[in-house]
């Protein structure tokens, strides 16, 4: 009896032992159905749906037989879920970011999925719905590769030939015979780029998402001014009282926000985050919108941060004045992280700007001349044109 006894507690340990460490993996498609079993006409079992959690009872050939929480059971292509340790990773980088900083905000175009690296071959996750807010924390630009391929090795230079010695034959090549029979070949073309930016959605993950798959939250009444840019961010300063008549003459008072705005070029992989900034005020007497202030171009770099500063003295305009302030830099004192591709100054200055009324007026401490992209162009081109 006693043996008996000692056999079932074995079992029991050992079922214990079995249940602690079962493999889970979650699902990564969007949705996926159960099967009863692995063959061309099988019978659905269940579905599953992007973010549930399943438990492997059975390993075959492309396919795992799977539990649910419900305690359904069926097979699934193994494609369609993502392991334990990707999941510990997703679940790492949202807690690395938890408190970085918002620098944009912005709206998914559709149906996307967050990746865990930048680049269109890394392990992907979390599937946001279409028209879901997201917060902007950081860009990165790498190399735009097609699903499931690698990128193009790099081929070494060909070695050249040894040169002739005494006791060779005479048609042993030259070193100058060798060199032209060489082709030379053209230097490789440089990678096409593409932006990437790590967001943190309203349930707290983090993830990188392709910049061609969103849109930056910016007005409307003044995202038709971008003139051919891309609006990288806007940020409110302050609201001034407009007062107009409606269609049947009535008199309406509203109130309408001013914004600055950072603008960067259409194409990616920019050696910055914006290279121009724009303040629009409203105007009271035309009741539109207007450039009070423009600086292009320059090699900017998110966050832009917004304050209310006390006015200046000698100007009639309250007690407070919106303040935003830049962080710029030449391009050439960047630093590019070559595991994620981000770029980041490596001493930036802190620009201050006020908007007083609407005039915007620069302000301390740092009040030395900007670092217009454009002067050192032109003194590349001319140092060039010298050679």
């Amino acid at each position: 009896m006693a043996v008996l006894v000692a056999v079932a507690v074995l079992i029991a340990g050992c079922n214990r032992l079995r249940d602690v460490g079962k493999e889970t993996v979650y699902v990564v498609a969007q949705q996926q159905y159960l099967h009863d079993r692995v063959a061309a006409v099988s019978n659905r079992v269940g579905q599953v749906t992007n973010g549930q959690h399943l438990v492997v009872l059975e390993h075959g050939r492309r396919f795992l037989k799977v539990k649910t929480e419900k305690n359904e059971i069926g097979w699934l292509e193994e494609h369609a879920v993502i392991p334990q340790k990707t999941y510990d990773a997703f679940v790492a980088l949202a807690e690395q970011h938890k408190n970085d900083a918002v620098v944009a905000t912005g709206v998914v175009r559709d149906d996307v999925y967050l990746h865990l690296t930048p680049g269109r071959n890394s392990d992907r996750y979390y599937l946001l719905p279409a028209n879901d807010k997201v917060q902007l924390l950081v860009r990165a630009s790498v190399p735009k590769v097609a699903p499931g391929m690698a990128p193009p090795p790099h081929k070494p230079a060909k070695p050249a030939q040894p040169t002739s010695q005494p006791g060779k034959t005479a048609s042993a090549a030259t070193p100058a015979s060798t060199a032209a029979a060489l082709p030379v070949m053209p230097p490789a073309p440089p990678p096409i780029l593409e932006d990437w930016w790590l967001i943190r959605d309203s349930q707290g993950r983090a993830g990188w998402l392709l910049a061609g798959r969103m849109d930056v939250d910016a007005p409307d009444e003044i995202a038709q001014y971008a003139e051919g840019q891309r609006i990288v961010g806007a940020y409110m300063l302050n609201k001034v009282t407009d007062e107009n008549v409606d269609q049947n003459g009535q008199p309406v008072t509203t109130q309408k926000p001013e914004y600055v705005t950072v603008l960067a070029p259409m194409k990616s992989g920019q050696p910055f985050d914006f290279d121009q900034v724009r303040v629009f005020t409203w105007s009271t007497k035309r009741h539109r919108y207007e450039t009070a202030y423009r600086l292009h171009p320059i090699a900017g770099f998110l966050p832009v941060k917004v304050t209310q500063v006390p006015a200046p003295a000698g100007f009639n305009v309250g007690p407070t004045v919106p303040q935003f302030s830049i962080l710029v830099s030449s391009s050439e004192n960047i630093s590019i992280d070559p595991d994620t591709g981000i770029v980041k100054p490596v001493s930036p200055r802190t620009l201050n700007f006020q908007l007083i009324d609407t005039t915007v007026k620069r302000a301390g401490p740092d009040m030395d001349p900007i670092p217009l992209t454009e002067k050192k162009d032109e003194k590349a081109g001319a140092k060039k044109k010298a050679r």
